[in-house]
């Protein structure tokens, strides 16, 4: 019987966890980027963040089939604004360096710099092409 209820307590604090990291999935979350501009990260700035216009950086593999679909909206929000910025998109196993220095656990993984090279949001998942466009405008 208290195997039965353990048991149970497990299902539930798992599918609990489930649910709240899937409602977290692509959702951009700002982070606070402070008011000094940095001195440029020689990684990041290799990769092209940080030359003056806001980067969309997404890491992807091969292997990754949600990559995909943050490649398709990346592009679809970026073609209808022109300029707005840059999308650089990394290969998880050929760039580990950035990837490691930007804290990336998992795939996709899409980042928002403004044109000074701070990070301002970050999302793990797909995002949607509204909420890219969301964080965008706020730079």
């Amino acid at each position: 019987m208290i195997a039965l209820v353990v048991l149970l307590v497990v299902i539930v604090a798992t599918l609990g966890a489930g649910m709240l990291l899937r409602a977290r999935s692509g959702t951009f979350r700002a982070v606070d980027a402070g008011d000094a501009a940095p001195e440029p990260d020689p990684v990041l700035a290799a990769v092209g963040v940080g030359v003056g216009v806001p980067v969309v950086l997404h890491f992807s593999a091969s292997w990754c089939g949600p990559c995909a679909a943050v490649r398709r909206v990346v592009t679809q929000v970026l073609d209808t604004a022109p300029g707005s910025a840059r999308d650089v998109e990394l290969d998880l196993d050929e760039n580990p360096l950035p990837a490691r220095k930007l804290g990336v656990l998992s795939l996709p993984t899409t980042f928002v710099f403004d044109g000074a090279g701070r990070e301002r949001f970050r999302a793990s998942g797909v995002p949607t092409a509204e909420d890219l466009r969301t964080a965008l405008a706020s730079l």
